[in-house]
C-alpha cells in the first residue's frame, strides 16, 4: 500500500469516526454527497443531493481517493468493514453498502451508530466474524467493542474498497463522497474526497 494511502486512511479514520459523536460544533466533520458542478485551482463546486451547491476548497492536506468494487467472496472472516444498513420488514439490518477497509485501516470509527444514507440508516464498522454465501441468503455477521451485528447483503448492495484518485479525477459530472469542516465565507474545508473512476460512484 502506498505511503499517500496510509495517510487517507489515517484521516478516514478521524473524519468517520468525528462524524459519529454528537452534532453540536462547527468544527464537525459533515458528509456531502452529489456532482462535481466545477474544479478550478484548489476549488471544488459540488451540487449536493439536497439541491444546493456548496464550495469546498481542496487543502494540500485533503485525501482523495475513489472505490472499485469487489466480491462477497472476497470478504473473508477477519476482515475490517464499515456497513451502512437499513432494517428491513423483519428488523433486520440489510446492507446498503459494504466498504471493505485495507488492513492499515483497522479499527476506523469502530462502532454501530446512527448514518444519514436514507431513513433510520445506521453504520456499523467492525471485524467480520463469520459470511454466510449460499441458498439461505447472504449474510455478514459483525462484531465490535461492545456488541455484533448480523447484517444482510442484497446482491444489488454494492460492495467497495478504496483505491487512489488524483485531481485529474474531479471533473464535471462525477459523482463525490466528501467528508469536510466548515471554512471561511460559508465554504468547507475539504478532509476526505473519494470520487467516482471508471464508472463507480462512492455509495457511502
Amino acid at each position: 500500500m502506498s505511503i499517500r494511502l496510509k495517510l487517507a486512511i489515517s484521516s478516514l479514520a478521524l473524519t468517520l469516526a468525528g462524524t459519529s459523536f454528537a452534532q453540536s460544533s462547527t468544527d464537525k466533520p459533515e458528509r456531502i454527497r452529489g456532482a462535481i458542478e466545477s474544479f478550478s485551482g484548489s476549488t471544488l463546486q459540488v451540487h449536493r443531493r439536497s439541491g444546493e451547491t456548496v464550495t469546498i476548497q481542496m487543502k494540500d492536506t485533503t485525501h482523495l481517493n475513489a472505490v472499485k468494487p469487489v466480491q462477497l467472496s472476497d470478504i473473508k472472516p477477519g476482515t475490517y468493514v464499515g456497513a451502512a444498513a437499513i432494517p428491513g420488514p423483519d428488523g433486520k439490518l440489510v446492507a446498503k453498502e459494504v466498504l471493505v477497509f485495507p488492513e492499515a485501516a483497522r479499527g476506523t470509527g469502530e462502532g454501530h451508530y446512527a448514518w444519514d444514507l436514507g431513513a433510520n440508516s445506521s453504520m456499523t464498522n467492525a471485524n467480520v466474524d463469520t459470511v454466510v454465501q449460499g441458498t439461505n441468503g447472504r449474510n455478514l455477521t459483525l462484531s465490535y467493542k461492545g456488541g455484533s451485528n448480523t447484517i444482510a447483503i442484497p446482491a444489488n448492495a454494492p460492495i467497495v474498497t478504496l483505491i487512489p484518485a488524483t485531481r485529474d479525477d474531479l471533473s464535471t459530472g462525477k459523482q463525490v463522497f466528501v467528508v469536510a469542516t466548515h471554512g471561511k465565507n460559508g465554504s468547507y474545508d475539504g478532509n476526505f474526497v473519494v470520487v467516482e473512476k471508471n464508472g463507480v460512484v462512492p455509495p457511502m
